[in-house]
């Protein structure tokens, strides 16, 4: 049941009289090679736009006003099916700034990070601060705040909690159900969760990761029917071969782009579709967002026509979205203008009928907007820490260790033998390729550590890398070669109520204030671009040889959904067996 404003009787009469000649458009672009997405071809024509609609397709309109596209490629916006806008580090106003550029036009987003954080009142931030924005910013609602039971959140959303929030027009529906036992073993509240969002609207986003056919069965038999969590060919074909729709990831952690676009074929493609889940800001002003999947996929071989299919029409079938997708009468006027198809060189973005963008400039960029702000700040509340309550020591001769897989937010589960301390502890000053690794709780100050190995960050002598992100209860997470820099680290975040900060031999080399819930900057698009580039700049001083971003590989360690060894504030944890074990 799609959400959709219903034209008046008066602006349906004035459109068809467009289409029929009678009334001219209010823009019409001409001489563009227009990319069918319902049947993959390219077609020459005119584009006639009434009211921010599509009123024609065809020859000899006449407009107010006229674009000649010279023979430039016209697609439909893309759509970005899976998002959290929060992980960019950009209040939702801002993000919309950076997106538009890159011809996304639609987004749909999940605010199940600040609402780990501030509860009801995260998602009122979001939904407030993405108001009167040209670009369409749908949601969907938190359906596992927090992830687990087995960790410390800001908060706790339960059914009755979210109810209220359907009857906002750009709700959609439930978001990625990641507590898969609650699923599977038919917890009342999440079954409850599942049954009003079949009542309301059916749109119920999946979070299949690592899960057994069995198991996804039992997902779509709830009504949950698409996943973007697949890393494998083999996992995405099992989905689409049992009636899910998958998205193909690329964002700043997770890269499944280049494997999963060899389980696309001509006969399967309309199954899936694109988008970014978690990507920092500094990747989406350099890189992009959807364009840059579209690019990708095209230079792996992937036909250009599919490519544009898969980030238009397929994505907003995925949550129907009927109004949009195509270029097509009837349908928003959301289009982009393309000089190169394969290289997605961006000329002109049009969203709702309005040219919004030229080249990569806003026309009309609007103010920087702090309203609502009050009360989404201090979230960062902790125990005094100690290095008595960050050491580590392993109960067995082989310690269980937390392996990085780069470019993925999925680890190994390695055991092996460790060099430890004359009293008993692991000492990351011992093993090179080894690091400690924390997380304390930080929203009501309870104290509780969890302490952890892990392998893959190479981080120099006497360094740490800290944040207060970390998904998705977003407690405080450290990664260090010495408890002087680690303890270094969240005292800073402390003091600057969250934030990212790196330190080495006892000096911050970068930092990062995020104020808004201990994950989004206050600042403004520019200024928090040159925070994270001054922190990629310290990710490189103290581990130079890294593949990966670092911080946002570090976010994801603390994600106890996500195979196959997490660390939470009250321990490490074995995922694939859904429970707490020994370090």
């Amino acid at each position: 049941m799609q959400k959709r404003s219903i034209p008046s009787m008066e602006d349906l009469t004035k459109r068809i009289e467009v289409s029929q000649y009678r009334r001219p458009a209010d823009l019409v672009i001409k001489n563009g090679r227009i990319i069918n997405v319902f049947t993959r071809e390219i077609s020459t024509g005119d584009i006639a736009i009434y009211n921010g609609t599509i009123a024609a397709v065809g020859e000899g309109y006449e407009g107010v006003k006229t674009i000649d596209a010279h023979g430039l490629y016209v697609s439909p916006g893309f759509i970005d099916g899976h998002i959290h806008i929060e992980s960019t580090t950009l209040t939702p106003s801002e993000f919309a700034k950076v997106i538009l550029p890159h011809g996304v036009t639609t987004i749909i987003t999940d605010p199940h990070e600040i609402a780990n954080v501030l509860g009801i009142k995260g998602i009122q931030y979001m939904l407030q601060n993405s108001e009167d924005l040209p670009l369409d910013l749908f949601f969907v609602l938190p359906s596992s705040v927090p992830a687990t039971s087995f960790e410390h959140a800001g908060a706790l959303l339960n059914a009755e909690s979210l109810k209220p929030f359907y009857d906002h027009p750009r709700v959609l529906g439930l978001a990625e159900v990641m507590d898969y036992p609650a699923v599977i073993n038919t917890h009342e509240d999440m079954i409850q969760k599942i049954y009003d969002a079949h009542s309301q609207t059916g749109i119920i986003d999946g979070h299949l990761a690592g899960l057994s056919v069995n198991e996804i069965n039992g997902y779509l038999a709830a009504g949950i029917r698409n996943d973007h969590e697949c890393t494998t060919p083999e996992e995405a074909l099992e989905r689409i071969r049992l009636g899910m729709r998958v998205m193909i990831r690329q964002g700043s952690g997770s890269k499944n782009l280049p494997a999963l676009i060899e389980a696309v074929t001509e006969q399967n493609a309309h199954r899936f579709s694109f988008c970014t889940d978690d990507k920092h800001i500094d990747e989406l002003i350099h890189e992009g967002s959807v364009n840059h999947c579209v690019k990708e996929a095209i230079k792996l071989g992937l036909d250009p026509l599919l490519a544009y299919q898969m980030a238009t029409l397929n994505a907003a079938q995925c949550y129907e979205l009927h109004d949009r997708g195509a270029i097509s009468p009837g349908m928003k006027a959301d289009l982009i203008l393309l000089s190169d198809l394969e290289e997605v060189d961006i000329v002109t973005v049009i969203q709702n009928g309005e040219i919004v963008t030229n080249g990569s400039q806003l026309i009309n960029e609007w103010p920087y907007k702090g309203e609502g702000q009050d009360g989404c700040t201090n979230t960062v509340q902790l125990k005094p820490l100690t290095k008595e309550a960050i050491r580590v020591k392993p109960k067995h001769e082989t310690a269980n260790i937390i392996e990085i897989i780069p470019g993925q937010i999925k680890t190994l589960h390695a055991k092996e033998k460790v060099d430890l301390d004359p009293d008993g502890f692991f000492d990351p000053a011992l093993t090179k390729n080894l690091q400690k690794l924390i997380v304390t709780e930080r929203h009501q100050a309870l104290g509780t550590v969890g302490t952890a190995i892990v392998r893959g960050f190479d981080l120099a002598p006497n360094s740490a890398i800290a944040s207060t992100v970390s998904h998705d209860s977003h407690n405080l997470i450290a990664a260090g070669t010495s408890d002087e820099a680690i303890l270094q680290a969240v005292d800073w975040l402390e003091q600057h109520q969250g934030g990212l900060v790196v330190i080495k031999d006892g000096t911050i080399l970068a930092e990062m204030e995020l104020r808004l819930g201990g994950l989004m900057s206050i600042k403004n698009v520019e200024d928090a671009h040159h925070d994270m580039q001054s922190i990629l700049d310290g990710l490189n001083q103290v581990s130079p040889d890294a593949s990966f971003n670092l911080l946002s590989i570090l976010s994801f360690l603390a994600l106890p959904v996500i195979p196959s060894l997490k660390l939470t504030d009250t321990g490490l944890f074995d995922v694939l067996s859904f429970t707490h074990i020994d370090v």
